[in-house]
């Protein structure tokens, strides 16, 4: 609740993109970033469809899932995959929307950084609010998500 009722900037202060300035900032816990890899990082999503929607990022600038290196889309997916069982034991989730919008077309709110989503959902979730109602229901805040995903990631 005091997420979705505090004022919101739609202005960022910082590099052009936020998704390369996150990792830089030095400040895994205030960016809410979950754990890093070699090529990539997992954070959770700063406007969330649903109580630990989580997104994995390459550090690589691109735009495209074409433009990553082989090394970066493996880790990519290892990466989804550990974030899945961590979502899984930590939550209970029964099941899992997964996906990535490339260019503004196809939905992405930040199109110029190429970015893996991974919504976990359950039976009767109220979800389908945001595209009827233009609303999101949280039944939890980011920081008390962030605080039992954290551990499932061995820090």
């Amino acid at each position: 609740m005091t997420y979705v009722s505090a004022e919101h900037d739609d202005a960022f202060d910082g590099p052009a993109c936020r998704f390369c300035a996150l990792p830089a900032m030095g400040d895994d816990d205030g960016a809410l970033i979950l754990t890093r890899g070699e090529h990539c990082f997992v954070i959770m999503n700063a406007y969330p469809y649903s109580t630990g929607h989580l997104m994995v990022i390459p550090y690589a600038h691109v735009d495209r899932l074409t433009d990553m290196t082989a090394e970066a889309t493996a880790e990519m997916m290892d990466l989804t995959r550990a974030a899945q069982t961590v979502l899984t034991e930590a939550m209970g989730p029964h099941g899992f929307n997964l996906g990535m919008n490339q260019g503004s077309a196809a939905g992405a709110g930040i199109e110029d950084h190429l970015h893996l989503h991974l919504v976990p959902r359950w039976t009767g979730d109220t979800n389908f609010i945001t595209v009827t109602g233009d609303i999101r229901v949280m039944p939890q805040g980011l920081d008390e998500t962030y605080a039992i995903l954290k551990p499932g990631f061995g820090a």
